[in-house]
């Protein structure tokens, strides 16, 4: 399975932006497109490991659940 990497826009846009099969090509992909953001339009990069295009956008469209043990109060 590749690694696919995306671009998140301020609305939750995905734009794909590369793919690669080892994750070290991946990191060094997203680290170099990171580089290249402006940190104020809000825009970021993720990797998704999946089995294809369609399965890595409903992973990164997905709102992630929250952890129960994060919850609550500090004290």
């Amino acid at each position: 399975m590749p690694y696919y990497i995306y671009k998140i826009g301020p609305l939750k846009i995905l734009e794909k932006r590369g793919a690669a099969e080892s994750f070290k090509e991946a990191k060094a992909a997203a680290n170099a497109l990171r580089k290249q953001l402006d940190p104020k339009t809000g825009e970021s990069i993720k990797i998704m490991f999946a089995e294809n295009e369609l399965a890595a956008e409903d992973l990164l469209s997905q709102p992630r659940e929250l952890d129960p043990s994060l919850a609550g109060d500090d004290y």
